[in-house]
């Protein structure tokens, strides 16, 4: 069967090209809420643009569940990108190390196809594109 992600496979993909991190929640422990969520999605930086990967418009979905876990919906400036096989999985690990997240599943996903206008107003500013 053809798998659209073998060229990405790395150490942080899965066959389905889903980068996977984090435990369940302890007993007691407070789910973290959607903006911590986004703050920690915010400390993931693509390695060639100085600006972090929320405000580049990489994340196209994300879902936090009342147990803690995140589903990531994030997709890459393009589909050669020579992190493909490593950001993923820098955005489960990071964003399941926030407090109050427990499992984390982040999905490369490439429709609709990236572009500039996707980036915040925010990153257009970091990146003098006025």
């Amino acid at each position: 069967m053809f798998n659209p992600f073998a060229h990405l496979h790395g150490p942080e993909l899965d066959e389905d090209g889903k980068a996977r991190a984090g435990e369940p929640l302890a007993d007691g422990v407070a789910v973290a809420s959607e903006s911590t969520v986004i703050d920690a999605m915010r400390e993931v930086y693509d390695p060639e643009i100085p600006v972090n990967i929320f405000e580049l418009g990489l994340i196209y979905d994300y879902k936090l569940d009342p147990a803690g876990n995140v589903e990531i919906q994030m997709t890459l400036t393009a589909p050669g990108c020579p992190v493909a096989g490593i950001l993923p999985g820098h955005l489960a690990r990071t964003v399941s190390e926030a407090e109050g997240v427990a499992q984390v599943m982040v999905e490369l996903v490439w429709d609709p196809p990236w572009d500039m206008s996707m980036m915040s107003e925010a990153a257009r500013v970091e990146l003098d594109m006025f």
